[in-house]
């Protein structure tokens, strides 16, 4: 396993990072031990969860994933040997109502009811890493292209937003901030209010980036690299679609679309077209495809971890495993040249 630093902290995370959202939903408590006893024993120190989990949100589930993982670190003892990231919801009224009425703001009462709960299912004294799911404000995340102004009559400051996690950190409870689903503009008012009142400064942002959405290296990727703010890139397969396994309208039984065919951001006409030449460059090296593309999200400098999700231990191993591929330059030109005839198919 590689590890790097959690932005300009003294934690050291695996480059691989155990995402655990199918944990309650697509996979159980046993299936979802069995993955963090694995993937602990290559070297993945680095789990990442969220209030919101498992995914598709449902009321009956709410908080099932951090249960889990709660329960896990209890049976181990494994805590203090695993950097735990957790988030806090964004607003979402009509799809999230079931937390907090889906009005779930970054303000005080809301951060300290998340909080409270996500460490009460966790079962620990303090996350490592916290961070803001997705904006409050109206901007550009989960796919959305054109910005539109919206009512920001009530968003919460960001001052008031950081200070509360301030006094998080005074009390012991996390050690540090992160952001996700944010926009360049938002990582750096975030890191200016945070230099201008002394306050928790940003560490790493956690957004979609595979072969087929690099977006986050158009402005993003310089914000990450001299703020010292690394990426964490969810999705890296997007949604499994760069395994190739659902090529020429491929459904497996049990896989992530065929249960949850609305999921459709990385499934258009475009994205499949892309996905068959990454397809056909991995074969044409010898490759695995789902391994090529997170060997190269790996690789990035401006990455911190590279957050991977399996719902089987086939697809975990295999994932872990690419850490130890290192793509030739052959296999990335080849890959340039398909991300430059089928640019950022999956925003």
């Amino acid at each position: 396993m590689q590890y790097r630093k959690l932005g300009n902290t003294e934690l050291e995370v695996s480059v691989i990072c155990l995402g655990t959202m199918t944990w309650g939903e697509q996979n159980n408590r046993g299936e979802a031990f069995e993955q963090m006893d694995y993937a602990f024993a290559q070297g993945v120190n680095f789990f990442d969860a969220a209030e919101l989990y498992p995914i598709p949100p449902r009321s009956d589930t709410y908080g099932q994933t951090e249960a889990i993982i709660g329960e896990w670190l209890k049976k181990t003892g494994n805590r203090e040997r695993v950097v735990l990231a957790s988030k806090i919801a964004g607003p979402g009224e009509g799809w999230i109502d079931h937390i907090r009425k889906g009005r779930t703001r970054f303000n005080r009462a809301n951060l300290q009811a998340a909080l409270e709960g996500s460490l009460r299912r966790l079962q620990v004294d303090c996350i490592d890493l916290y961070q803001l799911h997705w904006p409050e404000r109206n901007t550009n995340f989960f796919g959305k292209l054109g910005f539109e102004p919206g009512d920001e009559d009530d968003l919460t400051p960001v001052a008031e937003t950081l200070a509360v996690l301030q006094e998080f950190v005074q009390a012991g409870k996390i050690r540090h901030v992160g952001l996700s689903n944010e926009t360049p503009w938002g990582i750096m008012r975030f890191l200016q209010v945070a230099e201008q009142l002394d306050l928790p400064r940003v560490v790493t942002v956690q957004n979609p980036y595979s072969l087929l959405n690099r977006s986050y290296e158009v402005g993003a990727a310089e914000v990450s690299w001299r703020e010292h703010c690394g990426l964490l890139a969810y999705s890296p397969l997007g949604f499994g679609v760069l395994s190739g396994k659902y090529l020429n309208g491929e459904r497996p039984p049990g896989a992530r679309l065929s249960l949850f065919p609305d999921y459709m951001r990385y499934s258009s006409a475009a994205a499949e077209k892309a996905t068959a030449a990454y397809a056909e460059l991995a074969r044409a090296h010898g490759l695995d495809c789902a391994q090529m593309a997170l060997a190269f999200a790996s690789s990035r400098p401006f990455l911190t971890s590279t957050i991977i999700g399996a719902t089987t231990m086939e697809q975990l191993r295999s994932n872990i495993a690419s850490i130890d591929l290192e793509l030739s330059t052959g296999v990335l030109e080849g890959i340039q040249a398909i991300h430059e005839a089928h640019p950022n198919p999956s925003p």
